[in-house]
């Protein structure tokens, strides 16, 4: 194995710091969602943002990865904000 290089599956650190900014996004978010009384509109909410995670969890470009968490950033802020004025 030639220096700087990993073998098949093992993520960079670069990788790995990415991924952990994306699991505490989606983690921040399910808590938002758990905060919403409708039953319905609380589990539609988490299918979705289910779905929207899993669709993009192979994605590799590191421009989409950081345009899909700024994204995610702004969907977070969106849900808080429509959190607080149900309050």
């Amino acid at each position: 194995m030639a220096a700087g290089r990993f073998p098949a599956g093992v993520l960079s650190f670069k990788q790995f710091m990415h991924r952990q900014k994306v699991l505490s996004l989606y983690r921040k978010i399910l808590k938002v969602i758990d905060q919403i009384p409708n039953e319905g509109d609380k589990q539609y909410l988490k299918n979705w943002a289910r779905q929207d995670f899993k669709k993009n969890k192979n994605a590799t470009d590191e421009d989409a990865v950081r345009m899909m968490f700024t994204h995610g950033n702004l969907q977070l802020k969106e849900l808080e904000n429509m959190l607080q004025l149900t309050k």
